[in-house]
């Protein structure tokens, strides 16, 4: 099961008496044909709504309403990584999912002053090209004034330029205004990142399992492999998840034959991921986690330490074992689910629990404020090292 997958026979519907003269006469909430509710409902929206109409203070658009509901159903359910989403937040969701999207390459917020500024700009983007600088407030596109303008409608009005160049009116801190020109393209957000630590030993981090993250990981991998590398380490620490295909494909270039995960859904239907074990990694590795790393993350780790195929350092992960399933809807919103457990190899539950690593040792105190940790200074990664050196250390 992964993003994206339409799940089947959703439980809960709505029922609806129409009178002749157009009203509605009942609204019947039932699951697995049970009533929940039946006129009472209706009844007390209609109150709710009444009493917005004659009482609120601010504007009142409908659609907003309506949208308030349908989420509102959906948090009725009191599970954190259930929600819905309106049209343009899936869409953000995919582009953010997927890990490649339109536009220049940089991530944008709303500037209290107007406009909206620059928090980061990707390395190799065509923003970075044109000399975008992160703290950059855009304040025109293509000489419109869109210091009024919201967020979304500035990256659709890049979004249309695609495969064209763009002007941007920027103000830089000290400096006068400039208009920089971008080139607007498919944009590819970076998820992995990979360096050699000697000679020997290759150094993969992976921030999230998108869409792009298996290619990257390959190519990465390949480029460390020529420059010598017979030891790996990968990095997997504040790692949130992501797509289950993706961490199963990269699975797949690791594990010896057989099971990576499977999921069972409230039914007791399993579905499994399989690795055929014909890329089977032929090096001593260390995977690094922490509290943070979660969902894919921890597929990836209980996986190899299953199959004892490496070793695992560093504190116990977060414990997201449960498996969630997007279905877009006719209107272009979309509903997120949960819909499965999933289990490693070895039929081990995770769900909050977590995988206890091999080699536990805690991230040392004086760092974990730290933007920025340098690997002579990140004691868990230097463990790692050792745990690599100890000739003691059995890779299966």
């Amino acid at each position: 099961m992964k993003h994206g997958t339409y799940m089947k026979g959703v439980a809960t519907g709505v029922v609806l008496t129409i009178l002749a003269g157009g009203g509605i006469r009942a609204v019947q909430f039932y699951r697995s044909g049970e009533i929940l509710s039946d006129v009472s409902f209706t009844q007390k929206v209609k109150y709710l709504e009444n009493m917005i109409d004659e009482e609120y203070l601010g504007d009142i658009s409908t659609d907003d309403l309506k949208e308030g509901v349908y989420a509102g159903l959906i948090y009725g359910l009191d599970d954190v990584y259930s929600r819905y989403y309106t049209k343009e937040q899936y869409d953000q969701e995919n582009a953010t999912t997927e890990g490649s999207y339109v536009g220049i390459g940089v991530s944008m917020q709303q500037n209290a002053a107007g406009g909206v500024q620059i928090v980061e700009c990707y390395k190799g983007s065509t923003a970075e090209e044109a000399g975008i600088k992160a703290g950059d407030v855009i304040t025109a596109i293509d000489g419109e004034n869109i210091t009024d303008a919201e967020l979304s409608d500035v990256v659709s009005m890049i979004k249309k330029k695609q495969d064209e160049d763009v002007v941007l009116t920027v103000q830089r801190q000290g400096e006068d205004t400039q208009e920089i020109t971008v080139k607007v393209s498919d944009v590819e957000l970076p998820s992995v990142f990979g360096e050699m630590l000697d000679e020997n030993t290759g150094y993969i981090q992976i921030t999230e399992f998108k869409g792009v993250t298996a290619q990257q990981y390959e190519e990465t991998f390949a480029d460390l492999k020529d420059q010598g590398m017979t030891r790996l380490i990968v990095d997997l620490r504040d790692n949130p998840g992501g797509l289950l295909n993706i961490v199963c494909d990269i699975l797949r270039d690791i594990l010896p034959e057989g099971l990576i995960v499977y999921t069972e859904d409230k039914n007791g239907n399993r579905s499994e991921e399989t690795c055929d074990g014909k890329n089977p990694l032929d090096m001593p590795l260390a995977v690094l986690v922490n509290g943070n790393s979660a969902s894919a993350s921890e597929i990836f780790a209980g996986a190899v330490k299953d199959y004892g195929i490496g070793t695992i350092v560093g504190t116990t992960t977060y414990g997201k074992g449960v498996v969630q399933s997007i279905r877009q809807l006719s209107d272009g919103s979309a509903v997120k689910l949960t819909v499965a457990n999933y289990y490693t190899p070895n039929g081990n539950s995770i769900n909050k629990t977590g995988i206890e690593p091999d080699v536990e040792v805690e991230l040392d105190a004086s760092l974990v404020n730290e933007t920025e940790i340098s690997h002579d200074e990140d004691n868990q990664l230097q463990e790692a090292l050792k745990v690599l050196n100890d000739k003691n250390v059995v890779v299966q």
